[in-house]
């Protein structure tokens, strides 16, 4: 992230829609080929059958932008993909390469992982101050404060761990070694933006309990502790 996490690649088995049933999510990849094209498409299936791994058969073969990255379209989720995709991607067995046809062509998709869905949700500050009055919440949570070391200097709260968005490149490759995916982490910046692109981001890593502090830093100083000075 030069300056902000990266999002999935749109690829052509997405749909335009995004709302999400919710539940749960797959670790996909897939090959296209033209619609008119099923001799190389049943050729492809063999060999994928026989044993070849789908994502070198989509670098070579695939039409879909996806090739780039080997035909994977990372983790998703239902109301992220045309409805045929969807359809046949959700009822695939793991690792079992399945075809199926959309608008765009013919596709050879396979299910790698499954996983249920992270959540992220929102905490005003007044709750997050009642929570953080139990001392075993500090012990069971994780607290990140995604401000620049100058900004914390000015005001903080105990027990956040300062991750600066600013330098996303250091502690981004690590993050699953700095924190653990299991625990509810919250979030926190000055207002609640910049935080909100981490929690988000988190997500794709696999946290499964996000919260984003609403407000930030700059709430919690005017609604909950006026003692921690605004900036």
């Amino acid at each position: 992230m030069a300056s902000q996490p990266c999002i999935p690649k749109a690829t052509a088995s997405f749909s335009t829609g995004s709302s999400s049933k919710g539940g749960r999510e797959i670790l996909v990849q897939h090959l296209l080929v033209k619609e008119d094209n099923q001799k190389l498409l049943l050729e492809l299936q063999k060999r994928a059958a026989e044993g070849e791994d789908l994502s070198d058969l989509a670098v070579e073969y695939s039409i879909c932008p996806s090739k780039e990255e080997g035909g994977m379209l990372g983790w998703v989720k239902t109301g992220q993909m045309v409805p045929e995709f969807e359809e046949a991607a959700f009822n695939a067995p793991l690792n079992k390469v399945v075809r199926c046809k959309t608008k765009f062509g013919w596709h050879l998709l396979q299910v790698l992982s499954e996983r249920e869905e992270a959540v992220l949700e929102y905490i005003q500050p007044s709750e997050l101050h009642e929570k953080m009055q139990d001392p075993t919440f500090l012990e069971e949570a994780q607290l990140v404060d995604v401000r620049e070391p100058h900004e914390v200097d000015i005001a903080s709260l105990p027990g956040f761990q300062v991750l600066p968005l600013r330098q996303f490149g250091n502690w981004g490759p690590q993050i699953t070694t700095k924190l653990d995916a299991q625990k509810d982490t919250y979030v926190m910046c000055h207002h609640g933006v910049r935080s909100l692109q981490v929690a988000q981001w988190l997500q794709t890593q696999g946290f499964k309990r996000v919260f984003n502090v609403t407000g930030g830093i700059h709430e919690y100083a005017v609604k909950v502790d006026p003692s921690i000075p605004t900036y």
